[in-house]
Parts: C-alpha cells; sequence; structure tokens
C-alpha cells in the first residue's frame, strides 16, 4: 500500500521562513515569547499526531460515516474521538489564541500550516476544531466577558465544540431571506425557533457541549440582512458554576448525506420544535452576542477567516493528492520510451512519459501555488494586528479585503483540477478505493461550495471588493504587486525579466478592464460574467505568489529550488496566457447571460 504523504515540509519551511520570514515576527510583542524553534517544534508535533492519529482512519470515516440512531443521537467510529483528544490535549484547540484563553499566540501563519498537515491527513476529522476555532474567534471579538467564559474557554479546552449555522432549508446563501426568529425574554435571554440546513459538525457525540452561533431575526427588526442578529443557541445550557445543566431544544431532525466529508456530520437542525424545553419554556434559550441586528456583520468576521481556511483546506486536499501521485509515478512502470525501437526495452517508470510530467507539473503549481497564498494571507493577519501604525494597519486590511474572496475560491478550483490530475496519473487504479486520490477528489469537491460558491466571490470581488472606498483596495493590491515587478526586474536576470513584464501587462490590462465594466455599466451586465473576472484576476495574482516564490529562490541550488523554478515556468507558459481570452470577453461587456431567455434551455 501507498505511504500516502500528506503535504511537505520543505516546502512549508522554504513559504514560512525563507520566504514569508515569519521568524521575524518574534521582534514584535505580540510572539516575543517565540522562535523558530517553538514554531517547529509545533510543526513536529503537528506531522506527529496526523501521521498516528488522523491519516489511519482517513478512509474508514469515509466508508464508516456518521449515522443517526433511533434516540437522535449520532454514532461514528471511535477513532474521531481519540484523534480529537489528542488533539486537545497537546494544545492545538487554543494555540493561536491569546494567553489569557489558554493559548500561546502563535503565529496564525503557524497555526494555519499546522491545520493544513491535519487536514492533509483527514479532512472531516480535522473540520471539528476548524470550526469550534473559528466560532470562537467570532466570540472573542464580538461577546461578552461572560460568554467567553462561559463558552470560549471550554471551546479552547476541546471540551465544547463550535458551529455556524446561517443557512435556512428554503433560504440557502440568501441571507436576507431566512426566518428564524429569536422571542425576547424578560431575564435577557432569548427563545429561538426555526430551521438550520448543512450544518458541518452540528450534532455528535465528540464533546461536552457543543456552541452554535446562529443568525436570527428579532420581530420587529429591519427588513433584509439589515435585521439578522447572532445568537450563541448551545446544545446544553450551562449554570453559573460553568456545569452542563439542561438539554435545550436544539433538535438534530436528519444527516445530510455528502459525497465527500463523510466523517463530518452536516445536520439539519430543529430549534425550538417543543421537544425540549428549558424551564417549562417552548423555544430553544439563546444569548444575544453584541448588539441586536449586527448579526451580519459579526458572522463576517467569522466567515471571512473560515473563507481562507477554506482554501486551505482545498490546498491540504491537492497538496496530499500530488505528492501520491507524484510517488506511484515514480514506483509504477509502464510503456517504453517513444524513440525506442525494441518491443522488448525496459519498461519506463510513468514518470519518464513527458505527458505525465506535465499533469504532474500541473498539479505542483497549483498546489504549492495555493498554499503559497494561503499563508501569505495568513501572514497578513498577524502583521495587521501587530502593525506598528494605522497607515499599515490600513493598507493590510484593503489588501485582505481583495485577496479573501480570491484564497477561497481559486485554491477551491483549481486544487480540485490537481485532484483531478491526479486521479489521471493512477489511471485505472485512480477511481478505485486501493488508493486515495479518488476520495481526496470527492472531499474537494465541496470547497467550490464551501463558505460561498465561486459566483458569490466573484460578486464580492468584483462587485464589492475593487471598487470599495474608491477603488482603494484593487490599489493596495496592484502596488503591492508593482513592487514585486520592480524588484524582478532589479535583479537582471531574463527569464525573471520576461515574467514580470509578461504580468505587468495583465496587471495593465485588469484595471482597465475594471474600470471598463463599471463605467457607466448596469450592475446585471456589469456582473454578469463575475465568477470569469475571479478566476481571471486569480490566475493573475497566483503568476505574481510565482514570481515571489522565485524572487525567495534566487540564486539558490539544488533540486528543490530547481523545482520551484519549474512550476513557475509552467505556470508563466501554460496558465498566465489563460486569461488574455478571459479579459477579451470581460471588456466587452458580453450580454449573453443577461439576454439569455430561461425557456431556451
Amino acid at each position: 500500500m501507498p505511504n500516502n504523504p500528506t503535504i511537505s515540509r520543505r516546502d512549508l519551511d522554504f513559504l514560512l521562513y525563507e520566504w514569508l520570514d515569519v521568524a521575524s515576527l518574534t521582534e514584535r510583542e505580540r510572539f516575543a515569547d517565540h522562535s523558530r524553534e517553538s514554531f517547529d517544534a509545533v510543526l513536529d508535533l503537528s506531522e506527529e499526531i496526523a501521521a498516528e492519529k488522523f491519516a489511519p482512519h482517513y478512509k474508514t470515516v469515509d466508508s464508516h460515516e456518521p449515522h443517526m440512531l433511533p434516540d437522535g443521537s449520532v454514532e461514528m467510529i471511535p477513532e474521531v474521538g481519540e484523534a480529537l483528544a489528542a488533539y486537545a490535549q497537546s494544545g492545538f484547540f487554543a494555540g493561536a489564541f491569546d494567553e489569557q484563553f489558554g493559548g500561546i499566540q502563535l503565529p496564525t501563519s503557524v497555526s494555519r500550516a499546522s491545520m493544513a498537515i491535519f487536514t492533509a491527513a483527514n479532512v472531516s476529522t480535522s473540520g471539528y476544531p476548524f470550526l469550534t476555532q473559528a466560532n470562537a474567534a467570532a466570540i472573542i471579538a464580538h461577546g461578552s466577558a461572560d460568554q467567553i467564559d462561559k463558552w470560549v474557554l471550554p471551546m479552547l479546552e476541546g471540551r465544547f465544540f463550535g458551529t455556524m449555522c446561517l443557512s435556512e432549508p428554503d433560504a440557502g446563501s440568501s441571507l436576507a431571506d431566512i426566518q428564524t426568529r429569536a422571542e425576547p425574554q424578560d431575564d435577557g435571554t432569548y427563545r429561538i425557533f426555526g430551521r438550520k440546513m448543512w450544518i458541518s459538525g452540528g450534532d455528535h457525540e465528540l464533546s461536552e457541549n457543543i456552541v452554535h452561533l446562529v443568525l436570527a431575526k428579532i420581530p420587529g427588526g429591519p427588513a433584509g440582512v439589515k435585521g439578522i442578529s447572532l445568537f450563541i443557541v448551545p446544545k446544553h445550557t450551562v449554570n453559573d458554576a460553568g456545569d452542563i445543566d439542561e438539554r435545550n431544544d436544539v433538535m438534530l431532525a436528519g444527516l445530510n448525506h455528502k459525497m465527500g466529508f463523510r466523517g463530518t456530520t452536516n445536520t439539519a437542525l430543529n430549534f425550538g420544535d417543543g421537544q425540549h424545553t428549558p424551564g417549562g419554556n417552548a423555544g430553544a434559550v439563546g444569548y444575544l452576542v453584541g448588539e441586536a441586528h449586527k448579526g451580519l456583520f459579526y458572522m463576517f468576521h467569522m466567515m471571512n477567516e473560515a473563507r481562507i481556511g477554506v482554501g486551505l483546506i482545498a490546498t491540504a486536499l491537492g497538496y496530499t493528492g500530488y505528492l501520491q501521485s507524484l510517488e506511484y509515478a515514480r514506483e509504477r512502470l509502464q510503456g517504453r520510451a517513444v524513440t525506442a525501437k525494441n518491443p522488448a526495452s525496459d519498461q519506463l517508470a510513468i514518470i519518464d512519459h513527458a505527458d505525465v510530467r506535465r499533469m504532474l507539473l500541473a498539479q505542483k503549481s497549483y498546489a504549492e501555488g495555493s498554499l503559497a497564498l494561503g499563508l501569505y494571507c495568513s501572514d497578513l493577519v498577524d502583521r495587521q494586528n501587530t502593525a506598528p501604525d494605522d497607515a499599515e494597519k490600513e493598507r493590510i486590511r484593503l489588501l485582505l479585503e481583495v485577496l479573501t474572496p480570491i484564497a477561497k475560491s481559486w485554491p477551491s478550483q483549481w486544487c480540485l483540477a490537481a485532484n483531478d490530475l491526479a486521479i489521471q496519473v493512477h489511471g485505472g487504479y485512480g477511481y478505485t478505493r486501493d488508493y486515495n486520490v479518488e476520495q481526496l477528489y470527492r472531499d474537494n469537491r465541496l470547497n467550490m461550495i464551501h463558505e460561498g460558491t465561486h459566483g458569490i466571490q466573484g460578486l464580492d470581488l468584483l462587485g464589492r471588493k475593487v471598487i470599495m472606498e474608491n477603488g482603494a483596495a484593487l490599489t493596495a493590491l496592484t502596488t503591492t504587486i508593482r513592487a514585486s515587478l520592480d524588484q524582478a526586474t532589479s535583479i537582471g536576470d531574463e527569464p525573471l525579466t520576461e515574467f514580470a513584464n509578461e504580468i505587468k501587462n495583465r496587471l495593465d490590462r485588469v484595471v482597465d478592464v475594471t474600470n471598463t465594466i463599471w463605467d457607466g455599466t448596469s450592475p446585471d451586465v456589469a456582473l454578469a460574467n463575475a465568477s470569469i473576472y475571479l478566476e481571471a484576476v486569480g490566475h493573475l495574482v497566483l503568476s505574481w505568489i510565482w514570481l515571489e516564490q522565485s524572487l525567495a529562490s534566487f540564486g539558490k541550488d539544488g533540486a528543490f529550488y530547481e523545482g520551484k523554478r519549474a512550476a513557475t515556468a509552467y505556470f508563466r507558459r501554460y496558465e498566465l496566457p489563460k486569461i488574455d481570452a478571459q479579459l477579451d470577453l470581460l471588456a466587452s461587456l458580453d450580454r449573453l447571460t443577461v439576454d439569455l431567455d430561461p425557456v431556451w434551455f
């Protein structure tokens, strides 16, 4: 059986230390107690636990997915709980959080690199801490001190798990149409009534409690999204001593059975259907987070972090698929050289065939490029939070705003393409269960929808981010890219200079096309091809990311750096030119899909 490698530690070290210089963060007060040695220790331990506790049941949890028992509880294989217990005992739930909350104040980049290792080993099991950490961060940012003590601290100890409850059966991504309501009570709590759908981690027996963050509307509030509030709605209420109290009126209505991520329960939940009524009153007990009617604003704190995180999940799955197909290609003997004259010539390992090398190089460029983008955005979070002045904080904020939809969607699309190529490299074995690559593809297909589809991310990028504050976010991105282009041309290396000029030409076109799209164009036409815009700008950004990696590799010898240069060359020659036709289409303000009559289908 294959070794099933996950993520290259050598690549992580290159990105974190040689490119991003994460060790320099230790010069800032927040990270002063750390060193490269402490960061390495976290990554070492992550690799150890991921290999021993997460990877062994990756296929088992897919073939033995959770199921609902007659009493409404959820049963799953015991290895999931054992892995999460090891994760909690090692302090990983709290790693990136402040010391006052029991954390060790790891840089976001190191924490997300650690999570990528776990995700690559077992995406389903790692989904529970991923959601819990995002939930805890949202409550810390917007909740009260009492809410942090009661709900967050147990989550960061790994005793409580968390979820985010946005979608409803009839609303989906259209949050303005949610029907869940929150009735205020005399004691300051609320009673929650409604249904939520597609809630990952929504019910299980893995933790003492589950802390749901629920979007709901208070009767009499503003219409649409302006009337949405955010509530903590636990599976069990907790008394003043912090002990588990009554079962709350949150009921598992059913499990959704997905094509991937099968070990992460995906649930339909009913709030306030009367099966459990704490204190004898109807409805699920809920606690308002922050101010009323600001729920969507608060939830976006969680969603934006989760979007970069989803991009890294997609990256991890694409990366491990690449490494597993690379290992297979080195070992599998099949075919002979096209120049062979003798039919009895020795067979070649399939990596010796040019087309297989093309597929491997494509995967490498997608996976390693995506990992670099995700860690770059994570590093921006750390540098924004510890920036020495407001101007630098603002610059980074704008850069993160425009990069977030790309960091979510580009890896979700192109690391799935990497998984597709991994299956192709495996040939007939690729679509059997003998190898992991078919499951990796199924798991990764969900990330194109998680935390907002491509269409939603495209609308966010083109409809909000690049035009926000009179184009300030787009300017922040173009200024940052142009600085890299100047650095590349100053070195005097011909391939780097040529690549920089090719990126510059497309960057100029993106700016011009963006202006054309919004120059008096009606919104329906301007946004009709927002997904195409997202993909084109994403390819431009990844070209820049690969140029940055080439700059970090410049003048260094060895197979690793030659591999970086080869992947850069692939992206430059095979991928960057793809956006020319897309930019032509966008500049034409094409109306095909706007004018199309649905009856023509």
